[in-house]
């Protein structure tokens, strides 16, 4: 909380710089036609991202700033966490992988935001607890509804990203787990056949269903994107951000 409230003055060091400085499209076009680079914190507790629209040398020099403003509060970045990165290598803040890549079958580009592989593993790794040889006392319906909750709310927090390809590999991955546990509990003396457990623990083709639970997974929460509303965002973006400063 210390840290939070600390952190606060990077908030109004940095705001102040952009209302004084680059508030408008005029003042930031005079940076530009100087050679200066302009910048926006983006901040959620004591991670924090310094988007740049200018060169490394410039994001360069803010991480110096940044030092700055926190040395009397006694804080410091982490040097191990702390990176100044082009868009175009992309970054990870907040569980997302932020990055910008040429649209497929197009020559333009735009900066896309994924689950991040630490994010897709972690709940791969829930997924793979769940579906533990140690949990086969429970039921399937049980099963079913603990792997819906986990990842519904997993898929809820990366609905916004470019993630529908994301959550449907989870599902398969999810299935497979699933299809493998159940047909260890569930065979008696003779091996449980695809085709017997399809008649036997399926409705809708091959989506697990028992005792009124059916499986849905992360594809059932709808993927919705931001829009772009360019400058009628109170706290307009940077319009091609070049370079970023990380640290969480």
């Amino acid at each position: 909380m210390l840290a939070n409230i600390a952190l606060s003055a990077l908030d109004d060091h940095f705001a102040r710089q952009w209302h004084q400085e680059m508030g408008t499209s005029k003042q930031r076009a005079k940076r530009k036609a100087k050679g200066l680079g302009t910048w926006r914190l983006i901040r959620y507790a004591d991670d924090f991202v310094l988007m740049v629209t200018g060169d490394r040398q410039h994001a360069e020099a803010l991480r110096e700033e940044v030092s700055a403003v926190l040395a009397p509060m006694g804080l410091r970045l982490a040097p191990e966490k702390t990176r100044v990165i082009h868009i175009d290598e992309g970054f990870t803040f907040l569980g997302f992988d932020i990055r910008r890549l040429r649209k497929r079958g197009t020559s333009k580009q735009y900066v896309y935001t994924t689950p991040s592989r630490k994010a897709i593993q972690a709940i791969k790794d829930k997924v793979k607890a769940r579906t533990h040889r140690s949990t086969r006392h429970q039921d399937l319906d049980e099963l079913i509804l603990s792997l819906n909750r986990s990842l519904t709310g997993w898929a809820n927090y990366f609905r916004h990203g470019v993630s529908k390809a994301v959550f449907s590999a989870i599902d398969s991955f999810t299935w497979l787990r699933l299809m493998r546990w159940t047909r260890r509990k569930y065979e008696g003396k003779h091996r449980l056949g695809m085709k017997a457990l399809r008649n036997r623990f399926c409705d809708k083709g091959w989506r697990f269903a028992w005792k009124g639970a059916a499986f849905t997974g992360a594809s059932s929460v709808a993927v919705t994107r931001y829009r772009y509303r360019g400058h009628s965002i109170p706290t307009p973006w940077t319009p091609t951000p070049a370079a970023a400063l990380t640290s969480s």
